[in-house]
């Protein structure tokens, strides 16, 4: 039997999306649509005393111009909707960036033209929009969907006080942006009090439930489609204020509107990750042996919400430490609310990380081995061990020179530096329909999304292998409210959340059309044990005797109408693991730093798809190098605005920064904990630890310690 799970399959909608078929939220035709463009404050703390809309209402071809006088009243939705207020409903300014109006004309350029004609007068505040402003204001927020921000284990005072060796460091990170390369784009269109929302989403079935409670519509009458995503990293997971306002205007004109973000809005428009200082105490013996950790740190909130999303999970799950004590800390600023953005359980295992790496350093224990010594058990379903072994081997390691700054080639140092890496997947209730046609082609329906990770590829290697039908024999359907429900496309949760179902639903209708054949007496399958059938390719077999067969085609067009099964199998979240080694290259003369070389072995379980496993290695390992080297969102500390809202001067790696080999190891052995054929959530984790392990390799390099990202050439500069 021809097996598709765990092979290198091409991408099914490849085609569709390299020939442009592939229609995103914006693409969609959508009869006399109108455009809308968001008017956003510039004030950062304050009230709008004044607007003027006149000019901007004489414009060709402007419909209206909505402002916090104007605009249909609102309700705050609660869950997915974390901003905490909704703007334009009063006159009241939470950052800047804010949507102040809201300009609707026929055409893209009529709108923007108009929104620069809008007269906005505040009465403005002082602001505060850097930690380092609000030093003495940090506080321990409420837990964030049941997961508390303070754990201890143990008496971590005394095991520090009693430690050998100790460590007392600090690690900065400034706000990172999202840059997908698809703005978020919405698109509402009602239709006798029944609206149809397309939008850029990571989870149409919470956007159904937002823009319901908003409007105050039933949620049955709401559909969101949402067929490809050109990038979602966490900030289309949740629901932003544009879409909620975007669909009441288009109720109160009457005709389809459609609002798509400039590069420049998404910077305050939607959520970013958190500015993140952190602080490790660290005690152990001579030999490495961890015996206390304590981990405060410092993420900014904002005055309305008050979320933490930069999480310090990994400080009290990945390593043996009998003594831990982790704080995570909030100060209100005057900036848009953070969210989600993707591994965001990187920010504290840089600082973790880096901290091991010094204390590596520091006991002379080699980096890979104080892990080992460190490692927790956590069961059969952990193969962190071997991802160390494997990574280790496979890069050289035992070659390194122990000594920082003793490997030069010509004008460069050369470094290795190496890091633990993990992350947490989640898991949303999900339910799978998977239906055989009468022309034996097989149809998997669910209500997830295709956020780039491969979700079309894998469902359908799964319900091919669970019919028995070859791959281009199944078409799956995905990110329509009219499907089967299922969770949001975030913490890595998407795989082990609805496979499970695909996977039951497949084998149920192969069950069901089996039953059938061997119940049809104009089949050659009639009387045949159901046990006793096999399929492959299309095709069912009595295995006891394989010159009776039939077919799906043949069986299902007899009984004349589709067979249909459903199903909903609950997974539960676990943790994914990984090591990642990189050698860096550090010009002596100029502190340019290039990463040349990168070694990760991995723990995701069973290997659903290498391809796209390895694709998700390569984005991890890119994104982490933007993170370590370029990206940086500057805000300006008086006015609260970004001043680099663009891909021109903040700073995303391009092929030209990502290094020239990249080695993805997998150690492929099924986890017994996992519903999803073994297999665990992947995605966040290959970026979790590369941006440590540059900064390690530095160090390694120039014997310079590093602990604020971007590592700019000028913090190596002598």
């Amino acid at each position: 039997m021809s097996r598709l799970v765990g092979r290198d399959v091409a991408r099914v909608e490849g085609r569709a999306k390299v020939t442009g078929a592939a229609r995103y939220a914006a693409d969609q035709p959508v009869a006399g649509v109108l455009r809308g463009f968001l008017v956003l404050s510039t004030v950062a703390r304050g009230e709008v005393t004044r607007i003027d809309t006149g000019e901007a209402r004489g414009g060709p071809g402007v419909v209206a111009v909505y402002t916090h006088r104007d605009m249909p009243r609102l309700a705050v939705p609660e869950g997915f909707y974390v901003k905490g207020f909704l703007p334009m409903q009063d006159a009241r300014v939470y950052h800047n960036g804010q949507p102040v109006a809201l300009v609707v004309a026929e055409t893209f350029e009529q709108a923007r033209d108009a929104a620069a004609r809008v007269r906005v007068e505040y009465r403005a505040e002082t602001p505060v929009t850097a930690l380092a402003d609000a030093a003495g204001q940090a506080y321990l927020p409420p837990p964030f969907h049941g997961e508390p921000n303070e754990v201890i284990r143990g008496d971590t005072g005394a095991a520090l006080a009693a430690a050998p060796v100790r460590l007392d460091v600090e690690y900065r990170a400034p706000a990172h942006h999202h840059n997908p390369i698809e703005p978020h784009a919405t698109t509402a269109v009602w239709d006798d009090g029944r609206l149809t929302v397309y939008e850029s989403a990571q989870g149409v079935n919470a956007t159904r439930q937002m823009l319901a409670a908003a409007l105050g519509v039933p949620p049955a009458n709401v559909r969101v489609i949402s067929e490809y995503l050109g990038g979602g990293f966490g900030a289309k997971g949740l629901v932003w204020p544009h879409t909620l306002l975007n669909a009441a205007v288009a109720r109160e004109i009457g005709r389809p509107v459609r609002t798509v973000l400039t590069r420049a809005q998404m910077y305050t428009s939607n959520g970013h990750r958190a500015e993140f200082h952190q602080r490790l105490r660290i005690g152990a013996t001579r030999r490495g042996v961890l015996t206390g950790i304590e981990h405060t740190s410092t993420a900014q909130l904002s005055r309305t919400d008050q979320s933490v999303f930069n999480s310090s999970i990994a400080t009290h799950t990945l390593y043996a430490c009998p003594n831990v004590h982790v704080r995570q800390l909030g100060a209100d600023l005057d900036l848009p609310t953070s969210s989600f953005m993707r591994s965001p359980e990187l920010a504290a295992q840089f600082g973790l990380e880096t901290a091991l790496d010094e204390l590596s350093h520091r006991t002379g224990v080699d980096p890979v081995d104080l892990r080992l010594r460190n490692h927790a058990d956590a069961g059969p379903g952990k193969h962190l061990a071997e991802c160390y072994r494997m990574g280790a081997a496979e890069f050289g390691w035992r070659r390194r020179e122990r000594r920082p700054g003793a490997t030069r080639d010509g004008d460069e140092y050369v470094g290795w530096g190496m890091a633990t890496e993990t992350h947490t997947y989640g898991n949303f209730e999900a339910s799978a329909r998977v239906t055989v046609g009468t022309d034996g082609r097989v149809q998997v329906a669910v209500a997830t999304q295709e956020i780039g990770t491969g979700t079309y590829t894998v469902l359908s290697q799964v319900a091919a292998d669970a019919v028995g039908v070859p791959l281009d024999r199944v078409t799956t359907r995905i990110g329509d409210t009219d499907l089967p429900p299922a969770g949001l496309s975030v913490a890595s949760s998407t795989m082990p959340s609805v496979i499970p179902s695909v996977d039951r639903a497949g084998q149920d209708a192969r069950a069901a059309v089996i039953r059938l054949a061997v119940a049809d007496s104009r089949s050659p399958l009639h009387g045949v044990p159901p046990e006793r059938v096999v399929t492959d390719r299309g095709r069912l077999v009595d295995s006891a005797d394989p010159s009776r067969s039939d077919t799906y085609r043949a069986v299902v067009g007899r009984h004349g109408r589709a067979v249909p099964a459903t199903a909903a199998v609950r997974n539960t979240p676990g943790h994914t693991y990984g090591a990642v080694f990189v050698e860096v290259r550090v010009h002596h003369r100029y502190g340019r730093v290039r990463v040349t070389r990168v070694v990760g072995a991995y723990d995701p379980g069973r290997v659903l798809n290498r391809r796209t496993l390895r694709g998700q290695v390569i984005g991890g390992v890119t994104w982490g190098i933007g993170y370590a080297l370029t990206e940086h969102t500057v805000v300006d500390r008086a006015t609260g605005r970004v001043v680099n809202p663009n891909l021109s001067t903040y700073l995303v790696p391009v092929n030209a920064d990502a290094p020239p080999s990249v080695t993805a190891l997998f150690v492929d052995q099924p986890d017994p904990g996992s519903a999803a054929m073994g297999a665990k959530g992947f995605g966040e984790t290959p970026m979790t630890g590369v941006p440590a392990a540059i900064g390690n390799a530095i160090f390694h390099a120039t014997g310079r310690r590093l602990r604020e990202v971007p590592f700019t050439q000028d913090k190596l500069l002598l």
